[in-house]
């Protein structure tokens, strides 16, 4: 046999078959192997029991009017209180894995494995009763804790071959997670779909590629579909502007769910980008604009602008998908270096070492 022939038979042998789809993968970052260093694991922290409860979280925003952009003081401690019995579980598992990755040692490992494991025998955030906000917890939850797995399924390092008694009822629960976020959200009228569907799609797209279910995959691409298709002309989301003081602040919001979204779906051959005529730039672009001068927001909502949301961290991490999909301006490159690394638990940890150039990763860290 020729070695021409040979190299084409090897070729059709890794197609997937007539009819059968190719897995689901990520984007490159998230294949990057652990770094070997010497030493042990402390032990591992305390973290939240399994929240099994029901989901009627109250709204910070309870009594604010149609806009939901001011804080009730007495629901937004209620809500706080309740929410923090998830995001722990959300955040330590986002840091134990980033440290697994950092520093290679299995009992990094061993602690997300156990507490993910306890979540999903007890059937974790499943709970039918819930509110709107109780709902979006889910998802939130949901996301963060599927990218952050998908750094551990698919790294070269290969940390969860010999696991499979652990990984096979974690990767059940979040199948079930993303089935129900799916239900929770795909009854949603068209024209009040807003950042809360950007947020579910990524959280189902996440645990779609964890578990490879086209299905699940597909709902989430229809629903990034639908988020480019409203943003304006002049890269506006008419639903974001909606919340008036707070709309420069929830354009900001959407961009990194519809941004993550956008990168699984050009990992899986389906690009995006040029869409509604390129309506994710001109959308990133505004938000920049916003960023830079909230005039331009205020002019248009004919509200002043709240920006207390724009200073916490992470906000901003979408920056780091953004210049790996597109060519950024060099304004827009010279900020994203001046606040990097953007790290945040919800799209998955460290977005700078999933997407940012080596170069640009070593000047983040210098």
């Amino acid at each position: 046999m020729s070695n021409r022939s040979g190299c084409l038979l090897l070729l059709i042998a890794l197609l997937p078959a007539a009819g059968q789809a190719a897995q689901l993968l990520p984007p490159a970052g998230y294949y990057q192997a652990a770094t070997l260093k010497k030493g042990e694991a402390g032990t591992c922290p305390v973290v939240a029991r399994p929240y099994v409860g029901d989901l009627n979280i109250p709204s910070k925003y309870e009594g604010s009017g149609p806009a939901r952009d001011q804080l009730n003081p007495q629901a937004n401690a209620r809500y706080q209180q309740q929410a923090d019995k998830i995001k722990v579980l959300e955040k330590t598992i986002n840091k134990q894995v980033a440290a697994y990755l950092r520093l290679g040692r299995a009992g990094h490992l061993d602690c997300t494995l156990e507490w993910l494991g306890q979540w999903a025998q007890a059937h974790a955030l499943l709970s039918l009763q819930y509110t709107h906000t109780g709902k979006s917890m889910r998802k939130w939850a949901l996301g963060s804790i599927a990218s952050a797995y998908l750094r551990l399924k698919f790294s070269r390092s290969q940390p969860l071959l010999g696991r499979e008694a652990q990984t096979r009822p974690i990767e059940a629960w979040l199948a079930q997670l993303g089935e129900q976020v799916v239900r929770d959200w795909r009854e949603q009228p068209l024209e009040r779909l807003n950042n809360h569907q950007y947020w579910a799609a990524w959280a189902v797209m996440a645990a779609a590629v964890v578990v490879d279910r086209r299905d699940l995959f597909d709902w989430s691409v229809a629903q990034l579909r639908i988020g480019i298709s409203q943003v304006t002309a002049e890269g506006y989301l008419p639903n974001e502007l909606r919340r008036e003081t707070r709309a420069l602040a929830y354009h900001n919001y959407s961009l990194g769910p519809l941004m993550m979204l956008t990168a699984f779906a050009q990992a899986n051959g389906i690009d995006l980008r040029e869409d509604n005529h390129s309506a994710i730039q001109r959308l990133a672009t505004r938000v920049e604009q916003g960023i830079d001068d909230p005039q331009v927001f205020e002019d248009v909502t004919g509200f002043e602008q709240e920006l207390e949301d724009l200073q916490e961290d992470g906000k901003f991490a979408w920056l780091e998908p953004y210049c790996a999909l597109y060519r950024c301006a060099p304004s827009t490159d010279s900020w994203r270096r001046s606040v990097e690394p953007l790290t945040t638990y919800r799209l998955g940890g460290d977005l700078t070492q999933l997407f940012a150039s080596p170069e640009d990763q070593r000047a983040a860290r210098d």
